[in-house]
């Protein structure tokens, strides 16, 4: 699209806020010298892949910092929520949110798994255990549920739900890692718990993740899945795959681990500022934190409110994309509207009234080390021009094409 909106009301001087794209995901990095050492070392040994050193390390840490037994990192994490299904023995029906990446429905249904999409409560963004539990039916053999944004689900009541129904309790907390529930660290509640460690997430291991677990039976499943079945030299016993992560990303993983908490201090310095910079704007109201809690802060999210912004979501993310700022809708349109489940599945929208609501309110704005202090000042400042201006901006964008989001 032309440069319009912000540019045009000459908040910049008629150019955009940012010569080089700021967006949501960009990657942390570690120090790159500790990282080139490790990566050193595994060229060095020529031991690449099959549970190296690196690997083994990588785990062991993983699970101390959760205090979980268990900890089996694998190549990314879609395929650890998928052997973690597997290991399971989940079957027809499993309770999940709609509002979540589609990986999370895909991992059930490449199974042959029957996805079934649940409302959230507005406010946590989270899994509602009351709509949970009118969903059950005799086919309904677990649940899952997502830590959205790192803030941890009603982990109580969905575990009294599966006790009472027997069902098999999973939880997605692919944005959990290093957050805490009531005290609790992320990592061993349910059945299992799933991490995931790509690019994208504060934490990153190039492309990566885990399934963390106190069941040594289901542990031990899981490691057999995850290698092709094979336990020892040319013993397949089970049915398996091939998940494992190999020593590089693994060398990422340790690297990135050093410089962990330097990356929650920029995640939370971000988010304080954010919320500094968009006090009383109308209508743009940016998701709270438990500050009892351990965090990583790595979403930014905002709920636009049009009524109160004379702008809705989707105007905004033309106006920041215009000025170079790749904000994004999350999670849009919603996993219900989405193939193959659109077309497989009854419309289940009058049963989630609080995701179709959030599926059109909710934005993730830029942060992590790639971020500044005048980068969120400048974001702040297009976001606040657009809302104070809205009826111009309105006005521009609709001689545009819409941005593509």
């Amino acid at each position: 699209m032309r440069k319009t909106a912000v540019a045009d009301l000459a908040v910049f001087g008629g150019k955009s806020a940012f010569d080089v794209p700021v967006h949501v995901g960009r990657p942390n990095l570690p120090d790159r010298q500790r990282l080139m050492g490790r990566i050193g070392e595994v060229l060095d040994s020529r031991w690449l892949t099959n549970f190296g050193p690196n690997l083994k390390e990588l785990q062991s840490r993983v699970a101390e910092i959760t205090g979980v037994k268990h900890c089996l990192c694998m190549c990314n994490g879609t395929i650890a929520l998928e052997i973690a299904i597997q290991a399971l023995n989940l079957s027809g029906e499993v309770i999940l949110p709609s509002f979540t990446f589609v990986a999370t429905a895909h991992a059930l249904q490449w199974q042959g798994i029957t996805p079934v999409f649940c409302d959230v409560d507005p406010v946590s963004h989270n899994i509602d255990p009351q709509r949970v539990e009118e969903l059950i039916t005799p086919r309904t053999t677990g649940i899952i549920g997502v830590h959205l944004w790192g803030r941890g689900c009603d982990v109580e009541a969905l575990t009294a739900l599966a006790k009472k129904h027997s069902l098999k309790l999973l939880f997605d907390a692919a944005h959990a890692f290093c957050c805490s529930y009531k005290g609790r660290m992320i990592g061993g509640f349910g059945h299992a718990e799933v991490f995931s460690f790509h690019a994208t997430k504060f934490f990153n291991t190039f492309e990566g993740g885990a399934a963390l677990t106190n069941d040594d039976a289901l542990a031990e499943k899981m490691w057999l899945m995850q290698n092709f079945g094979f336990k020892g030299y040319d013993n397949v016993i089970y049915l398996g795959t091939n998940g494992k992560m190999n020593e590089i990303s693994a060398a990422m993983g340790l690297a990135s681990l050093e410089s962990i908490e330097d990356f929650i201090a920029i995640n939370y310095r971000n988010y304080g500022l954010y919320g500094q910079v968009l006090e009383g704007l109308p209508g743009i109201h940016l998701i709270r934190y438990d500050p009892n809690e351990k965090l990583n802060y790595q979403y930014v999210i905002l709920e636009v409110d049009e009524a109160e912004a004379s702008i809705s979501r989707d105007e905004l993310v033309q106006v920041l994309h215009a000025e170079n700022v790749l904000a994004r809708r999350y999670f849009f349109p919603g996993c219900h509207k989405m193939e193959p489940y659109r077309s497989r599945y009854p419309d289940p929208s009058h049963r989630l009234p609080n995701t179709e609501r959030l599926a059109q309110r909710v934005l993730a704005l830029p942060t992590g080390s790639a971020v500044s202090p005048d980068d969120i000042t400048k974001i702040a400042e297009v976001i606040r021009t657009a809302v104070t201006h809205g009826a111009e901006v309105k006005a521009g964008l609709s001689k545009t094409t819409p941005c593509q989001t």
